[in-house]
């Protein structure tokens, strides 16, 4: 038996399956079985108001799902999937509400990966599909982070009640940061969650897109992931500043390590260098997070590349997994 049927035969029975995506790996269950997905939030610990994305293997099966499925979605789906792009619909009954934070909406992707696409096709339904991690923690974007993970999981050889019961090893992402989210189910297209796809690349195709910023409050149902206030964080305390500050940092050569997306400042001790390019600083963003917040560190210093269409989906990123700089 394959990977891809034995993969295929878990999620069947209920089970959770680790799969990778372009974007980042996510914990994969059955997305209309309310009890395996209902796994995804124990295993987690995953509040309920915070949706899961859905991810299927084509537009076809998209429609399935979808109970609206407009003209903007149709030339979406033809321009952007596979790929880092989720649209936000409503949503057909198959869909359970554990799924939606109760709402009358899910968003559905269809990813672009060799492997879960196969996996996709294979299990022949959609998957519910967050990143493969604990709660408000750096997402994984290789099979390796996932067992970091989830060390006592089945696929580990421990307990066969764990989960996830297996994990597929795809390589690292390419992308390396959670897909654009954009909202279709409201008068206006509006991107809930930035991601490689902007609103620029967006509105060619279905006019002025809104960009939401903020938080949902905890507590209230949100209508997409990666929208709480904490997210994408590492255990170790990481705090944020603007270029204008760099005078302010005083690494006393403890451990402090400062990752600077524009340029390093030799004068600082340890320092890690990020690309200029903001989809190469994306695509290792998660790696480095998670190797600085595994090495015994006081605290990591981030500095915020700029302020700019194209680095905001990487400000995000770093604006929900940071503090502001105590000075």
């Amino acid at each position: 038996m394959s990977d891809i049927d034995r993969a295929v035969e878990v999620l069947k029975q209920g089970r959770l399956v680790a799969f990778p995506t372009e974007t980042v790996y996510g914990l994969g269950a059955d997305a209309t079985n309310a009890r395996a997905v209902g796994k995804i939030y124990s295993t987690k610990g995953r509040p309920g108001t915070n949706p899961l994305i859905v991810h299927v293997a084509s537009v076809e099966v998209a429609r399935r799902y979808a109970g609206v499925w407009p003209g903007a979605a149709e030339r979406l789906a033809e321009r952007f999937w596979p790929g880092p792009l989720t649209i936000v619909l409503p949503k057909m009954p198959a869909i359970p509400g554990n799924v939606t934070a109760g709402l009358g909406t899910v968003g559905l992707r269809v990813p672009d990966h060799p492997l879960a696409l196969e996996l996709l096709r294979a299990f022949d339904g959609p998957l519910a599909g967050p990143s493969a991690n604990r709660s408000t923690r750096v997402s994984p974007t290789t099979a390796r982070h996932v067992r970091e993970e989830f060390p006592l999981s089945a696929a580990a050889g421990f307990d066969d009640a764990n989960e996830p019961a297996m994990i597929l090893d795809g390589g690292a992402c390419d992308v390396g940061i959670e897909s654009t989210v954009l909202d279709l189910s409201g008068a206006t297209p509006t991107i809930l969650r930035p991601g490689r796809v902007t609103a620029a690349e967006l509105e060619p195709i279905v006019g002025r897109v809104i960009v939401r910023g903020g938080s949902v409050e905890a507590g209230t149902p949100a209508a997409s992931p990666g929208q709480q206030d904490v997210h994408y964080a590492p255990s170790t305390p990481t705090y944020r500043f603007e270029t204008s500050q760099r005078g302010l940092i005083t690494p006393d050569g403890h451990g402090i390590v400062v990752v600077s997306p524009l340029r390093i400042f030799k004068e600082w001790g340890p320092i890690v260098a990020m690309p200029n390019d903001p989809a190469e600083y994306a695509q290792h963003l998660y790696a480095v997070l998670r190797k600085l917040d595994a090495s015994g560190l006081r605290a990591i210093f981030v500095e915020m590349p700029p302020d700019v269409p194209a680095w905001g989906a990487v400000r995000d990123r770093l604006m929900r997994a940071t503090q502001v700089m105590p000075l």
